[in-house]
């Protein structure tokens, strides 16, 4: 089981973000843990808008939506939290021919301690990969306008009890 240390002894760091430079930056902040990911993508496209429920002493909190009204298909990725954390995310930034000239996020996997989720998107382009080891992710920050531009994590200590 993992569990936040206490308040006192949390500190948080920034790593990141990928991608591209267009559209506008955006910080959600950090948070206990994050409790939902909802994603609009398209299978042969990119991911066009990103929203996070996180957990804020032990409610949910719900952060604005990032990028764009487009993309096919959602995804609802409900984490057990507390028990389940985010501890990586793999993605792919690049170009998207005939649409936009500057990067944007081509798809995104998020790993927690009991599981993955994804790929949600096309796995083409540059690829990206934060793993934690004692850490989980707590907060994103980015770039969006009409699509996720550019996604970057907050990250903080996570004790193993």
């Amino acid at each position: 089981m993992v569990h936040l240390e206490s308040e006192k002894s949390l500190k948080s760091s920034t790593v990141g973000p990928w991608g591209g430079p267009g559209g506008n930056p955006w910080d959600d902040g950090t948070y206990d843990g994050v409790r939902v990911i909802t994603l609009r993508y398209s299978p042969t496209g990119c991911i066009d808008s990103m929203q996070v429920i996180y957990d804020k002493h032990n409610k949910p909190f719900s952060a604005p939506k990032h990028g764009g009204t487009g993309g096919p298909d959602t995804a609802q990725i409900v984490l057990r939290f507390p028990e389940e954390i985010l501890t990586k995310v793999t993605g792919y930034y690049s170009a998207l021919p005939g649409y936009v000239d500057t990067p944007v996020i081509r798809s995104l996997t998020f790993w927690t301690n009991m599981g993955a989720y994804g790929p949600y998107g096309p796995e083409q382009g540059t690829n990206f990969s934060v793993s934690l080891e004692d850490e989980k992710i707590v907060g994103f920050i980015g770039r969006s306008g009409g699509y996720l531009d550019a996604i970057g994590f907050h990250l903080a200590r996570a004790k193993k009890i």
